[in-house]
């Protein structure tokens, strides 16, 4: 289960259509919706600076939020639109779904490696090379793995890891199924590098001087 589901503050939008949705915008704030859930539509209002902050972090569209809103319970929810001002491209209003504990979902999840310390390959002095910090994930709502845990112990100079080495829970799969794709590798260092390649040269060479 994830650790920390991040909260998203926002308050009750008193009214509905477009004279409401621009007088929240004068306010400073970003009128939306929640919908879903079995519940009714509920129009709310998220603080403009605090929305933009995070649509500029990265991942709003796939980052799964408690939501909480004075006078309601918390609610968990995935953003599903997003609408932006044609000419200055800020946000004008957001569409947010309620999600049940068995609700399917597609999220980035954070990749963590362990046993670097004892690692035989960087112990040797390779290099451990991350090509996907985290992997998208398809999560069942009420069961999302904090990270997926990488180990590096027994890994050695060249190895290089994929997907298929990740234990991941039941109900859980990778987003991309066509391939079994690269997580990280354990590269050799930079002067082992070097003196392959000067090994390589010579033996051109003297292959050259033979001829």
């Amino acid at each position: 289960m994830a650790g920390q589901i991040p909260d998203l503050h926002a308050t009750v939008r008193a009214g509905t259509g477009k004279g409401a949705a621009r007088q929240a915008r004068r306010e400073g704030f970003v009128p939306g919706v929640v919908y879903g859930g079995g519940q009714d539509p509920l129009p709310i209002n998220v603080k403009f600076n605090e929305l933009l902050k995070r649509l500029r972090a990265g991942r709003f569209m796939s980052t799964l939020f408690n939501l909480k809103v004075e006078g309601h319970d918390d609610v968990r929810v995935i953003c599903r639109n997003v609408q932006r001002d044609v000419v200055k491209d800020l946000p004008t209003h957001i569409d947010l779904m309620r999600l049940h504990r068995n609700s399917r979902i597609n999220l980035f999840i954070p990749v963590e490696f362990v046993g670097e310390d004892v690692s035989v390959g960087l112990k040797r002095g390779g290099v451990l090379t991350v090509v996907r910090p985290e992997v998208e994930l398809m999560v069942t709502a009420g069961d999302i793995p904090e990270k997926l845990v990488v180990d590096v112990s027994e890994h050695d100079v060249g190895d290089v890891i994929h997907m298929s080495e990740i234990t991941l829970p039941e109900g859980t799969r990778p987003v991309i199924t066509d391939r079994d794709f690269v997580i990280a590798n354990i590269s050799a260092p930079s002067g082992l590098r070097s003196a392959d390649n000067e090994d390589e040269a010579e033996g051109e060479a003297e292959e050259s001087s033979e001829e």
